[in-house]
C-alpha cells in the first residue's frame, strides 16, 4: 500500500489539523485519542510516511527507528501507566482494522483492560 500524504495523522504532522499534544521530539509526535478506549488512549507516531511497521523497519534510518521506540517508552512514562500496566497496539493492514495509513501505536491504560482477543481470532 503506497502512502497518502492526505491522511490524517500526515495532516496533524504538518500542524494543518490541531491535535491535544502529549509529546513530541525530532522522531515521534504523541497525542491524544479523540475516541478514547481507555482512561488513558495516546496514540504515538513516527515523523515520516510510514504506512505500517514493516514500511518502517524496512525503509525508515535506524535513528528513527530508536528514536521512535524510545519516544513510545516515554510517553507511556509520562501519561503515569508504567507501574500499573498498559496496552500496546498498532494495527497494521486491513485484518486488523487499521483505520489511518500511517504507522501508530496506542497507548492504552488507566485501568484494567480485557482479553486482547475476543474468541473470534481461529
Amino acid at each position: 500500500m503506497a502512502y497518502d500524504d492526505n491522511n490524517i495523522f500526515a495532516k496533524i504532522l504538518r500542524g494543518e489539523i490541531p491535535c491535544k499534544k502529549v509529546y513530541e521530539d525530532d522522531y515521534a509526535l504523541a497525542f491524544h485519542d479523540i475516541n478514547p478506549q481507555a482512561p488513558v488512549h495516546v496514540l504515538v507516531i513516527p515523523k515520516g510516511a510510514y504506512v505500517g511497521m514493516a514500511d518502517f523497519a524496512a525503509n525508515a534510518p535506524t535513528a528513527l527507528i530508536s528514536g521512535f521506540m524510545q519516544a513510545v517508552g516515554k510517553v507511556a512514562a509520562e501519561v503515569g501507566v508504567v507501574e500499573e500496566g498498559y496496552r500496546l497496539i498498532a494495527n497494521d493492514g486491513p485484518n486488523s482494522h487499521q483505520e489511518v495509513p500511517h504507522l501508530h501505536f496506542h497507548i492504552l491504560g488507566g485501568k484494567r483492560v480485557g482479553p486482547l482477543l475476543d474468541g473470534s481470532f481461529r
